[in-house]
C-alpha cells in the first residue's frame, strides 16, 4: 500500500508542476490575443502567488480539520477548474479571477503532500517527490509549445493540462477512503518502535528556537532559484555577450541540473543525512555563485549555472524532510504551511527586487545578488544546526540529572 500511495503522491506532484510553467510559455501569444503588454504577466503571477501564500498559511488548520486526502482532492479540483477557466477566459479580468483558485489549490496541496511525505516516508522519497515536480514543470512548456507551434492555440494547451488534472481528481476521488487507513496502519506499525513522548505544552510554533531562521533560509533558497531562472538569461546576454538562444539553453540546463540532482539525491539520502546534504548543497551553491561573480571567461559562468543548479537540488526537499525531526511532528504541519508561504514570498518579491535595483545600475549585479542570497541561506541554516545541537545536548544533560 505504501508503494501505491507513493505513485499517487508522485502523480499529484507532477500535476502540481504542470501549471507552474504554463503561463510563461503561453504568454508571448496570450498577451497579443488580449491586447495586453508583456509586463501584465507579472500581475497574474502576483495573484497566483498571493493565493498560494494564503492557502499555505491556513493549510495546517484545513488538514487537521479535513485530512490530507480531502485537502489534496479539493485542491486539485481548484487547480483543474482554474485551468479550464484559462482555456475559455474571454478577457483579462477573467484570467485574474482564474488565478485565485489556481494559487489557492497549489499552496494547499504543496503543503499537504510535503508534510505527508515528511511524516510517513524516508528522506529519499522527499527528494524524488520534488524531482517529479520538475518533471511536471518541464513537461508543461513542452505541451504548450506543441499546440502553439502546431495549431497556434494556447487555449488547447491549457485544456490538455486541465484534462490531465481532472484525471488525477478522479483517481483521488476513488482513493480517498485509503488515505486515513494508510495513516492509521503506519502509526500502528511504528507504535511499538518509538518510545512514547512526554506530553508537551502547546506553544506557538514561531516561538520554537530555530524556526524563524529556518523560514529565512527558505526565503533565500527560493530567492536564489527563481532569480537564476528569471534573470539568468538576461545576465548571460547583456553582461557576457552570449546569444539569446544559447542563454536560454543554459538556463534550461540550470533547471535540468536541479531535477537530475534531486533524482540522484534520492539515492544519496539512503546513506547520508539531510543535514550534511543541505550543508553540501549550500556550499556548492555559494561556489557556483562565486564562479559567476569572478571575472573569468564565459565558460566559467556557464559551469557556474550548472553548479548552482546541482547545489540547489538537495536543499529544499531535505529542509522540508527535516521539519518533523527539528521541531516535532505535532508542529510539522503548521510549520510546513509557514515554510511554503515564506518560500512563495521569496519567489514573489526577491527576483523583482533584483530587477528594480538593476534598472538603476545594470544586470551585471545579478551574480552579486545570487551570492548574497546563497550566503544568507547558508548562515541561517548553520545557525539552526547549532541551536538544534545545543538543544540535544541540554536534553542529554537533563536526562543524566
Amino acid at each position: 500500500m505504501a508503494v501505491f500511495f507513493l505513485i499517487i503522491i508522485y502523480l499529484a506532484f507532477i500535476s502540481l508542476g504542470l501549471p507552474d510553467s504554463l503561463l510563461g510559455a503561453a504568454w508571448p501569444v496570450m498577451h497579443m490575443d488580449y491586447g495586453e503588454s508583456l509586463e501584465t504577466a507579472g500581475l497574474l503571477y502576483m495573484v497566483i502567488a498571493g493565493g498560494t501564500i494564503v492557502s499555505s498559511l491556513i493549510s495546517g488548520i484545513l488538514i487537521k480539520r479535513f485530512g490530507t486526502g480531502n485537502v489534496t482532492f479539493i485542491s486539485c479540483i481548484l487547480t483543474a477548474s482554474a485551468l479550464i477557466g484559462f482555456t475559455f477566459a474571454p478577457s483579462m479580468i477573467w484570467l485574474v479571477i482564474c488565478c485565485v483558485p489556481l494559487g489557492l489549490g497549489a499552496g494547499a496541496v504543496d503543503s499537504a503532500l510535503n508534510n505527508y511525505v515528511a511524516a510517513h516516508y524516508k528522506a529519499h522519497h522527499m527528494s524524488w517527490l520534488h524531482c517529479f515536480w520538475g518533471v511536471g514543470a518541464t513537461a508543461g512548456p513542452i505541451i504548450m509549445s506543441q499546440f502553439i507551434t502546431g495549431h497556434g492555440s494556447w487555449r488547447n494547451g491549457y485544456l490538455t493540462v486541465a484534462i490531465i488534472q481532472f484525471a488525477l481528481v478522479i483517481i483521488l476521488l476513488f482513493t480517498l477512503p485509503l488515505w486515513n487507513r494508510f495513516s492509521k496502519t503506519n502509526q500502528e506499525t511504528n507504535k511499538d518502535m518509538v518510545l512514547p513522548e512526554q506530553p508537551r505544552q502547546q506553544v506557538n510554533p514561531l516561538k520554537i528556537k530555530g524556526v524563524k531562521l529556518t523560514l529565512i533560509a527558505f526565503l533565500f533558497y527560493c530567492g536564489v532559484e527563481i532569480t537564476m531562472g528569471l534573470w539568468g538569461s538576461s545576465f548571460l546576454v547583456n553582461s557576457k555577450g552570449l546569444a539569446p538562444g544559447d542563454a536560454a539553453l543554459w538556463v534550461s540546463l540550470f533547471y535540468a541540473g536541479i531535477t537530475v540532482g534531486r533524482l540522484i539525491t534520492g539515492f544519496i539520502t539512503m546513506k547520508v543525512s539531510n543535514k550534511l546534504l543541505i550543508r553540501s548543497g549550500q556550499i556548492m551553491t555559494v561556489s557556483g555563485a562565486l564562479l559567476l561573480i569572478l571575472p573569468f571567461p564565459i565558460g566559467f559562468s556557464l559551469v557556474g549555472f550548472m553548479i548552482v543548479g546541482l547545489g540547489l537540488a538537495p536543499i529544499y526537499p531535505c529542509m522540508l524532510h527535516e521539519t518533523p525531526a527539528r521541531f516535532g511532528k505535532e508542529n510539522s504541519q503548521t510549520l510546513m504551511g509557514y515554510q511554503m508561504a515564506v518560500a512563495y514570498s521569496g519567489t514573489t518579491f526577491l527576483p523583482p527586487f533584483l530587477g528594480w535595483v538593476a534598472s538603476y545600475f545594470s544586470i551585471g549585479i545579478f551574480p552579486l545578488f545570487i551570492l548574497v542570497y546563497a550566503i544568507t541561506m547558508l548562515l541561517c541554516s548553520e545557525r539552526v544546526n547549532l541551536l538544534t545541537q545545543l538543544q540535544v545536548y541540554a536534553k542529554a544533560q537533563d536526562t543524566r540529572v
